[in-house]
Order: structure tokens, then C-alpha cells, then sequence
């Protein structure tokens, strides 16, 4: 007799159908795909941490955009592999990306506004 059948108080057919997975399944990354992501991530902060020590370039107005753009690459990277964005479903990610869009159009309109980021044209 199968002890856990009994425990769960369902017929097998049941039980089965209870344990089956809805939708689609998709595999869950495995160690090798953390240890690269981590490497990357590592990476990121590295260069983000090396251009502070660059004078010139932190005293130009390239500094605070740059900064703010590999922030927001290593916050798309964590959100989408370690809290499982990537893998779950499609509305979630439109839910979360949506208004990260909107700060981010913020943030550009904000730095074109007080100076910090400029286009030349001509």
C-alpha cells in the first residue's frame, strides 16, 4: 500500500491530478547559470566602482548617466533570474516592467531637465 496516498486522503487519479502541473512547465536555471549571473553582476560593479577613481570622467557630464545605466542593468539582472521573473508568467513581467519603463523615461526627462544629460545637435 502506498503510504502517502493514504495520508493525502485521495484517490490515486485524484491525487495525481492535484500534483500535475497547470500551463506550461519551464525548467528553473541551474548552479552554473547563478555562478554566471553573479560573475556578471560582479563584473558590473567592478567597472562601476573603477570609474568613480577616473577624475575626468567623474567631473564630465557622462558620469551620473553611465552610473544610473549599469545601476538599472544589474537590477533588471537580479530581478530577472534571482527573483524568477524570467521564468514565471508573462503578465507579471508586463506588471513589473511597465513602471520600471515609466521611472526610467522619468529619470532620463529629469537629467535632460537639470543638465546632467544633453544631446548636440550641431
Amino acid at each position: 500500500m502506498d503510504t502517502h496516498a493514504s495520508t493525502t486522503n485521495l484517490p490515486d487519479s485524484a491525487e495525481a491530478h492535484a500534483h500535475a502541473p497547470h500551463g506550461e512547465e519551464h525548467a528553473h536555471p541551474t548552479w552554473s547559470t547563478y555562478w554566471k549571473v553573479a560573475t556578471i553582476l560582479g563584473l558590473i560593479t567592478v567597472g562601476e566602482v573603477w570609474a568613480y577613481y577616473i577624475p575626468s570622467f567623474v567631473a564630465g557630464r557622462g558620469f551620473v548617466p553611465t552610473l544610473l545605466f549599469l545601476s538599472g542593468l544589474k537590477f533588471t539582472i537580479v530581478v530577472m533570474f534571482y527573483m524568477h521573473l524570467k521564468y514565471d508568467h508573462r503578465i507579471f513581467r508586463v506588471l513589473f516592467t511597465g513602471p520600471l519603463l515609466v521611472a526610467a523615461i522619468t529619470l532620463i526627462g529629469l537629467m535632460f531637465l537639470f543638465g546632467h544629460l544633453f544631446i548636440k545637435i550641431m
